[in-house]
Order: C-alpha cells, then structure tokens, then sequence
C-alpha cells in the first residue's frame, strides 16, 4: 500500500513539525518495498536466467524471516494490548504480501518457460511416462519411503506439532468403516526437494512424488484428498538474561523454544478442500487472515538448489577476488612491517578476504605476538578464522573472543564455536546483559623492540569467508596508535567492567555513537550556515531512527546536501518541500548484497569518512554493541570518496529512487549505463 504523502506543496506553506508521523515512513512497509526490488532482480531480463532463479529463491528466504521477525514482532505487541496503529499496520502488510506473492509467482511461471527453453524443466507427476514413473516410484520407495513418518489425529492421537517453515502434506483419508480421518505427513527436507527424472534436468517436486505415493503409508485406506501446507512461526524470541545465571544455557533454552512458538502465518495451495483449511486453521490456532493461498509450489525458496546448477552459460561469469600489490610483502616484510609503513583498506568482494585469515594465522606463529583479541558475530562453519585462533592457543598465545550467542538464526553455530574455543583454553565471553555485540574488530598485540604495538583489523562485514565472496564490505587495517588504544579499551568494556564514556577515535554504541554521528550532523549544518557548504554521504542497509532522521531534516533544511544510498529500509521521506528537499535515496540492488557502511562528511573542505558494523537504526544506536571508525590516511578517504561513494552515487543500473510517497522508481533503460559492482569488478 502507498504510503500518505506528507501534504505540504510548495515552499510558501509552513513547514510540518520534524515530529510529525507523516514524514516517517512505515519501516515493515519500507522492508518490503525492498523486497519488491528484490523481485525486480528476478524479473530483470538482463540479468542471465539462474541468477533471476536465485534472486527469486532469496526473496522467499527475506518473506520467512520477515514474518518470523518482523510480523512476530508485531504481533506479540498486539497480545500485550499495545495497539498504537498494530491492527492497521498488520491489515497493511497481509495486502502487500499477498500483491508480492501474486508477483512472484508471476515470475515463476515466466521462468519456467525460459528454463525450459534450456532444458531446465519441471513436471507434474500425472504428466510422466509410464517409464519415468517407474524410475520416480522406485526411488521414492528406496530413499523416502524409509523417512516418512505419517502422523494419524483421532482421539486418542492429537494434532501434532509443526515445525516452523516444514513442508507438510495435509491428507484426508477414509477407513474401511467409512469414516474420515486426518493425517498430516511431514516432507523431508533432509533430502533433495526437486527429484529429477530419468537422470535429466526435468525436476518434479517432492512433495508430489509423496503424494503419488500416499497409498504405501495408509495401506486399506481410501485418499480422499491431499494438500501441501506451510507454517511459520514466531522466531523472535526474548532471551531472559537479568534472570539468567548461565547465558550460554539461556540461549540454548530460547532456541529450543522457539520450535513452540506461535504460528504467524500459514502457507496452503489455493485448491486446498475448505474442510481441510477449517482443520489446521483451528488446530493451529491462527487468524484467518494470516493465510496465504499460493497458485504454485508453497515453498519455492526451495529454487536455490535450481540456482545453484552447474551451467555457467546461464550465471554470471565467475571472478577471482583480487590480492592488491601493496599486501605482498618484498624480502623481509610481512604483514605488520607493512601496516607500520601505512594503513590498508580491502573492498570485499572485489579485494580477496584472504589477506583477513593471513593477518590472523601470521599472529598466531609469530613468535612475538603475544596476544589476540576479537569478536565474531556470523562466522560461519569450517571456520579458517576459529582454526588461526585454536593455533594461536597451541603457539602460546593469550586469545580472547567476544562470541555474540544472540546472532539471530546464527545461535546454535555459535554455541558450537564458542564451547570448542572454551575447551582449548580460548577466554570465551559469551555476550553483556541487554546487547548484542555487533562489531567487527580483531586486535594483535606484539612485543617489538622495547615496546607493545597494536595492529587492528576493523571491518563492516562478519569474519565469514563465504559471505565476504557474496556482500560488498570493507576492511581497514591499522597501526593506528590512538585507534589501537581504543581497541583495547573496547575489549576491557565487552570483557570487564568499565565505566568508560568516551573514546579516543572509535564511535561506539551504546557509548556516544549516536551522540557523535548527531553531532557531525550538526558540524555539516555549522559549514553549510556559515556559507562553506555542507555535504553528507551516507551508506548502510537501514535508516529507521527517527532522532538521526529528524537531524538530517535539519541539515537538508539547512542547505547541506544530503545524498543517502539505503540498501533495505529507509524511513526517511526525500523531497518533501521545506523539509527534505535537499536529500536523495537511492537503494543499490545487485549481484552482491550491498553491505559496507560508509559515513563521509566534506567538513568544510577536510573531509572525514567513518566505517562500520552499524546502520542507522534504534537497535544498532542503543541496543547494540557497534564500532564505527574513522579512515586516517586522506589517501584512502579520497579512494572511498572519488571510487567508491562516486560509482554508488552515479549508478544508473541497479539503483532505484525513493520518492516522497515511500514509491521507488527503477530508470535503468540508459544510454550511458553505470553499474558500480561491474565497474569495481574491472578496478581490482
């Protein structure tokens, strides 16, 4: 649903209130209106076939979380009675995703039949040989039969529970007495979702092979009817720390509880029996209004494994991310020679993430290093990060991780990661009571000559080699002695107790981020009042804080140019008149997940920029641990000005413009085409 333009027209009339509602944008609507950008990926006809497939199967995967998350979130407001507008905000959301679904499935039905132009095909069961059905049935009774687990509902066998995002099929049966029962069956997603046919690449789902093959699980009964269905439940999960004793115990608690949580929304084929819907909408107590009918298969986030073939015809050509020629070390050098001489920043993807795991291995052996310390947040499995630690545990040294337990969705790998490091000697902290760590920060400490020096490595991104090769992030590292002292202050405050309420150079929340990014808000206004001109760039994934928004309402009213490139939320209203028209959004939607986050200020004429692990949200401000830092060397602030924020800001192939009435517009028919993430392709 469009968003209600703020109403002021023209400059003559008064300006509203920088409080009033109107000018915020709501931010679930914000949220899937970036969705929809999603969906525009797949739908792109320039973009090749299996990269559409995969933005298709990404913008299923964003709808879960976004109702395990967001809409549970709402939901749990409304049970406590605090409506504020939950009711109509919740009504405005059904609306739009039922528009997105009707969208994307849209889409794929028009990928199917590209797909099988290249002889990519899906079939229906009933539409096999009597060949292929063999070989399909034979299969289902070797590899899935022996899984399935049909659960009955009688009197004497209840509903059973539902796992949250499970594939079920909901079955009506008839006995030999004439009666009618239900059974729900579980579709395994241990196993491959699409099963191919005679060894092809023409794929039926299995969901329909099961439901061929009903008849060997409920043996002398009649099928009646069989339909798919899907459920999502509440993953926002409230993790009771001032209660805990044992935090690492309560996160595991909280996750295993989550499996029970309410169920937020329900997934069912719209040729699903009414009778059938009555009964899991009743037994799954969920409104009505939270169902969502599908003309298609009920989960295709399941299309990654389509996207993920090997056809490179039909994705994009593959790259090496590059090592840039002042990280290799000449003679005796190595990588902390190199940092003394000057700082160095990577551009993730583009720039390899290798250099990160090197900087970490080469602590972990040099004989004088005596100490490494950092946080991980998201840091995957088989994590070469983790194993530079435990050697550096062998070799001597002194380690201390940060392991943030409440990474949503990432807890149980962390758990995992956390009591390995423990178990070889690691100091483990597990987390501070009421924030999530969030920052990305690693220092080695190193005995030289007849002092300790520190080298930092600060970064936007998690310590995760696989997502580096997927999202745009920087690194910076650093000798930095100011930057180094920081650092360790940091870690004494996430490790320790401390009442430190300032830091040298680091922004850091919920210390003074939100108090210092206003305040150089402000400083720009001062330039741009004192007729020196004011000039904001900044880059993240979300701006939802209404005190940073109303701040750059005041800077834009104030003359500073205001250039923001918001790859997901955004809740601030550009070019309302008298308020905001001095500031543009644009969202870069692409190959790679934009995740870098860039602050500059031209600060009258000596320009600073600051990176970080932090949007611009309540949550990352005030609920978070989060380090933004300061780029020291003019020489990089000029490549992250000139090369970086310049190709976002002139980007006419993946960007797309916010507009006053929240509606986003995609002008990427140019005859001079700009497409940052190619053109950082061909720099590195």
């Amino acid at each position: 649903m469009t968003p209600t333009v703020p109403q002021e027209t023209s400059r003559s009339q008064s300006p509203l209130p920088l409080s009033d509602p109107s000018l915020y944008l709501d931010r679930e609507l914000s949220l899937l209106a970036f969705q929809r950008r999603v969906l525009e990926e797949a739908r792109d006809p320039d973009n090749r076939l299996l990269e559409r497939v995969k933005f298709l199967s990404i913008l299923f995967s964003n709808i879960d979380e976004f109702f395990m998350v967001r809409v549970a979130a709402l939901k749990q407001k409304l049970a406590g009675n605090a409506t504020d507008g939950i009711p109509e905000r919740l009504e405005k959301i059904r609306s739009e995703v039922k528009r997105l679904n009707e969208s994307a499935y849209g889409t794929w039905q028009e990928l199917t039949l590209e797909l099988q132009h290249h002889g990519i095909e899906f079939r229906d069961y009933a539409e096999l040989t009597e060949a292929e059905r063999d070989e399909a049935d034979l299969y289902f009774h070797q590899v899935v039969y022996p899984v399935l687990t049909p659960l009955a509902v009688d009197p004497g066998r209840p509903f059973p529970h539902i796992s949250s995002l499970s594939l079920n099929l909901a079955v009506s049966v008839r006995d030999a007495r004439g009666a009618d029962r239900f059974a729900r069956v579980k579709i395994p997603d241990s196993l491959a979702q699409l099963v191919p046919v005679r060894g092809s690449t023409n794929y039926i789902w299995l969901e329909q092979l099961v439901a061929a093959n009903l008849q060997s699980l409920f043996p002398g009964l009649r099928i009646l009817e069989v339909s798919p269905f899907r459920v999502t439940r509440d993953a926002d999960v409230a993790i009771q720390e001032l209660e805990s004793d044992d935090l690492l115990e309560s996160v595991e608690e909280a996750v295993w509880q989550r499996r029970f949580r309410a169920v937020v929304r329900l997934q069912v084929s719209r040729s699903i029996p009414s009778a059938m819907l009555d009964t899991l909408v009743e037994n799954l107590e969920i409104d009505r209004r939270d169902v969502y009918n599908v003309d298609g298969p009920v989960d295709l986030s399941r299309l990654r494994a389509i996207a993920s073939l090997d056809r490179p015809e039909l994705k994009d050509p593959p790259f090496l991310p590059h090592v840039p020629s002042g990280l290799h070390p000449k003679g005796d050098e190595d990588i902390f020679s190199l940092l003394r001489r000057e700082d160095i920043l990577l551009h993730h993807p583009y720039e390899s993430f290798q250099p990160v795991i090197e900087f970490l291995r080469r602590a972990a052996v040099d004989p004088d290093v005596l100490a490494i310390k950092m946080t991980l947040y998201r840091v995957g499995r088989n994590s070469p990060i983790v194993e530079a630690l435990l050697n550096a545990i062998e070799n001597g040294k002194q380690v201390a991780v940060m392991v943030e337990l409440k990474a949503r969705f990432d807890e149980e790998s962390n758990i995992e990661w956390a009591r390995a490091l423990e178990a070889q000697g690691v100091h483990v902290v597990y987390g501070l009571v009421g924030l999530k760590v969030h920052s990305k920060v690693a220092l080695v400490v190193r005995r030289e000559a007849d002092r300790m020096r520190r080298y930092v490595h600060l970064g936007t991104g998690n310590y995760n080699p696989a997502t580096a090769r997927l999202y745009t992030d920087l690194s910076l590292f650093t000798a930095n002695e100011e930057i180094g002292a920081d650092v360790s202050d940091l870690f004494n405050y996430v490790t320790g107790y401390s009442g430190l309420r300032e830091f040298r150079k680091l922004l850091v929340a919920p210390i003074d981020l939100r108090q210092r990014m206003a305040a150089l808000i402000r400083r720009e206004i001062g330039h741009a009042q004192s007729g020196v001109g004011g000039h904001l760039i900044l880059k993240m994934n979300a701006l939802e804080d209404h005190g940073i928004i109303h701040a750059l309402y005041e800077a834009s009213q104030a003359g500073v140019r205001v250039d923001l490139i918001v790859r997901g939320i955004c809740c601030l209203r550009p070019g309302v008149p008298g308020i905001s028209e001095n500031i543009s959004v644009r969202s870069v939607v692409g190959r790679f997940l934009e995740h870098s986050r860039i602050f500059y200020f031209a600060s009258g004429g000596a320009p600073q920029v600051y990176l970080g692990s932090a949007d611009l949200m309540g949550r990352n401000l005030d609920h978070r641990v989060e380090v933004v830092f300061p780029v020291e060397s003019q020489r990089l602030v000029a490549r992250l000005r000139d090369d970086i924020l310049h190709a976002y800001l002139a980007d006419n192939c993946n960007a797309r413009a916010l507009h006053a009435d929240g509606s986003w517009t995609w002008d990427k028919d140019n005859p001079q085409p700009v497409d940052s993430q190619t053109a950082f392709l061909g720099t590195v």
